[in-house]
């Protein structure tokens, strides 16, 4: 039960970093600058009066509903220990996986704006985008990390329109499932366009256009009608947010 309290606390922190995004999103909606990304708000919270104290905080909550995740995916789920099905049982434990790696990255950001050392994720996806370019092979894996993050994109957009977020808590009601489908919609749509560029950035050599969240938010701003679809980004990021904190206390862990 302790592990537990404490594992929870990495939903706060991941709400309110993408609460500090949508901000960034919004901000560059409306000309000005920033990253829009998981960088620039640990850099929003860096800055800020006992930022560095909120950031080690993150770096164990993170680490912490990181480890909760491994543990699900060693030993089952402990409100649900097994699904009916073999193959459903499979998914789950992958998805575990899958989802503290997610926390532990997050995790490792935090912890690097924590020791002074933070830098721009964009800067460094290009990089290694321009990189893995040089061969055969690191392209026919950045393809393949294209589709992948589609497909994922995708399992976002579905889970949210078909409300099955609602097995994963313990409470419902109609405020809920409006934040739910609205953050986990707008969840799926960001991270597929991240997808979209980057499999871009491998077909026309352009490692530049591997720019991650904030380079999908503002190739969506530089459209027609950009601000009107930024500012509707900005406001799905940060319904996704707020459905952390209820994941925070309903969360079927």
């Amino acid at each position: 039960p302790t592990f537990e309290r404490f594992a929870r606390a990495g939903f706060v922190m991941t709400g309110v970093v993408h609460l500090i995004i949508a901000y960034l999103a919004l901000r560059i909606a409306f000309g000005g600058g920033g990253t829009a990304d998981q960088s620039g708000a640990m850099a929003q919270i860096a800055a800020a009066p006992g930022g560095t104290v909120v950031l080690w905080l993150a770096v164990v909550s993170f680490v912490l509903l990181a480890l909760w995740k491994l543990t699900e995916a060693a030993f089952g789920k402990a409100s649900k220990p097994r699904e009916a099905s073999a193959g459903k049982e499979a998914f789950r434990r992958g998805k575990a996986v899958a989802t503290a790696v997610v926390y532990g990255a997050l995790a490792l950001t935090a912890y690097s704006f924590a020791a002074g050392a933070g830098k721009s994720s964009t800067a460094d996806s290009q990089s290694l985008t321009a990189e893995m370019m040089q061969s055969t092979a690191g392209t026919a894996l950045l393809v393949i990390a294209g589709v992948a993050l589609l497909g994922v994109g995708a399992y976002y957009v579905h889970k949210g329109y078909t409300k099955k977020f609602l097995e994963d808590l313990d409470t419902d009601s109609t405020n809920i499932r409006r934040l739910g489908t609205t953050g986990y919609i707008a969840k799926g749509a960001a991270i597929g366009a991240i997808g979209v560029l980057l499999i871009l950035a491998v077909t026309s050599s352009e490692p530049d256009k591997a720019a991650g969240l904030d380079g999908a938010l503002k190739t969506l701003g530089a459209q027609p009608y950009g601000v009107v679809l930024l500012v509707i980004a900005a406001l799905g990021i940060a319904a996704y947010g707020l459905f952390s904190f209820v994941q925070a206390k309903h969360a079927r862990m």
